[in-house]
């Protein structure tokens, strides 16, 4: 069984050996995730170079995420490394203070925190671990009382609970590693802490001005980003629900629903969505998931996220690749109950606005009343492969293309597999002989199958505007 959705794995210090990566690939993996809050651009480049190399020893295709920091609300380091808080304490974060933290106080990586806060906000630190309720900002300082105490080390990072900060979604840092992002080819661009569409557009621009073709990403994790969620998503080619910083936010409760609301959204405006954050934390230190890690990727599955995501499970954690082979095993099993996807997206309520959005929506019409083995998708751009993966196609999404840049951005269209194609002819029906023929090659299908078959009469990007059904090796028959 061919696995719809797909897996994406952050990369770090337990998957940059070539041998391991190759493990990786060979488990399941289909994009990468480079996290730009670690390393340098020339690191970046030469773990991609890794990537490329692992994905064409394995004979696979592996998309490109690159995943921009974003403003930094930190608080910086302290003597010893930590402190501990206990309820009840005042304790100061000093966005003067240049030195150590200690005790009493720490510096803050974000010098205008003081101007987003007052008298009553609530702060919560290391992903809610830890609550200060601010009793006083006299200047540069901001006077806490600890609510829930804990351990605080160097760097954590800091939210008000129900959003209100001010700080820009593209740091200076963000806009360098734009470039970057545009220099290694990457297949999607992940902007983090988003809080209109003016931040997505934004970041378009500066991509575009940078001669990269990434697709956006927009990471869904301010609570100002919910009451504008249509807006960013429409700006946006993909969304990341990110549940870490958004739990922290708007209140761990709220983020199951939210999440089910997003993919829905998504999926209804012919989005991208990847379901992020703590699905497998246990693997970092365990060889097995807890039956509620299961569950959890499990319900994303069902709920219709086109990928699921793992952070430090790969980036840091002891069991790469075992993690990535036991959401496998989870995504296969959630697929099988699966009966229908509900999107939110009627085709019958659409009303196309392009030749090819109609030929999709054909295709799957057609595929699911008639028993065929698979939706065949010659596409320049991946357009046609897109629409068709937003609704719950049954069989196979081959999308054959000889595009290398839209190879790599389909490995994260859930359902949709790439297949390097060579187009040869103008002739649309020799290129689908050929296409079929390929298939065949491959294993895909076999003599006698039914299958679905979209192709344009000019081949090029957005000229989708024919249908086949065909049985495999009638083309051979007469």
């Amino acid at each position: 069984m061919l696995r719809r959705t797909k897996i994406v794995a952050t990369l770090g210090p337990a998957s940059s050996d070539q041998k391991v990566l190759e493990k990786m690939i060979r488990a399941g993996v289909d994009v990468v995730r480079m996290n730009f809050s670690h390393g340098t651009a020339q690191d970046h480049v030469a773990r991609v170079e890794k990537v490329r190399a692992a994905a064409a020893a394995c004979g696979r295709i592996v998309g490109i995420l690159a995943d921009l920091q974003g403003p930094k609300i930190r608080v910086g380091k302290f003597e010893n490394d930590k402190i501990i808080l206990k309820k009840g304490d005042t304790f100061i974060l000093d966005a003067g203070w240049t030195g150590l933290g200690n005790q009493e106080r720490v510096s803050l990586d974000y010098k205008e925190l003081p101007n987003d806060v007052s008298k009553g906000s609530v702060l919560l630190l290391n992903d809610g671990m830890l609550e200060f309720g601010v009793t006083e900002v006299s200047g540069a300082q901001i006077i806490c009382k600890v609510v829930r105490g804990g351990v605080l080390s160097n760097n954590k990072g800091i939210n008000r609970k129900g959003g209100g900060l001010t700080a820009p979604a593209l740091t200076d840092k963000d806009k360098e590693d734009i470039k970057t992002a545009a220099l290694i080819k990457a297949d999607y661009l992940a902007i983090s802490f988003p809080r209109s569409a003016d931040d997505m557009r934004l970041a378009r621009k500066l991509m575009q001005a940078a001669g990269g073709k990434s697709l956006l990403m927009a990471k869904i994790e301010r609570a100002e980003a919910i009451a504008v969620l249509d807006e960013i998503i429409d700006a946006s080619d993909a969304i990341m629900v990110a549940r870490g910083d958004l739990s922290v936010e708007v209140g761990d409760a709220a983020v199951p629903g939210l999440q089910k609301r997003m993919i829905r959204m998504a999926r209804a405006k012919n989005k991208l969505v990847i379901t992020a954050t703590q699905m497998m934390e246990s693997m970092i230190t365990n060889p097995i998931p807890t039956r509620a890690e299961v569950s959890d990727v499990a319900n994303a599955v069902l709920d219709g996220t086109d990928a699921v995501m793992l952070s430090a499970e790969t980036a840091v954690g002891d069991y790469p690749v075992e993690t990535i082979q036991s959401m496998v095993r989870i995504c296969i099993n959630a697929e099988s109950e699966i009966e229908d996807i509900s999107t939110g997206y009627d085709p019958s309520q659409v009303q196309f606005t392009r030749i090819d959005q109609s030929i999709a929506m054909s295709a799957l019409y057609a595929a699911s009343h008639f028993t065929v083995k698979a939706i065949v998708a010659l596409t320049q751009s991946g357009s046609t492969a897109l629409w068709m993966s937003r609704m719950n196609a049954r069989v196979p999404i081959f999308a054959l293309t000889p595009t290398e840049s839209t190879l790599s951005k389909v490995t994260l269209f859930s359902g949709v597999h790439p297949i390097a194609f060579n187009l040869t002819s103008e002739l649309p029906s020799i290129e689908l002989h050929a296409a079929e023929d390929e298939l065949v090659r491959l294993g895909l299908i076999k003599e006698g199958d039914m299958i679905v078959m979209t192709i344009g009469e000019a081949v090029k990007a957005g000229y989708t505007n024919t249908m086949k059904i065909v049985r495999v090796g009638d083309h051979r028959k007469g």
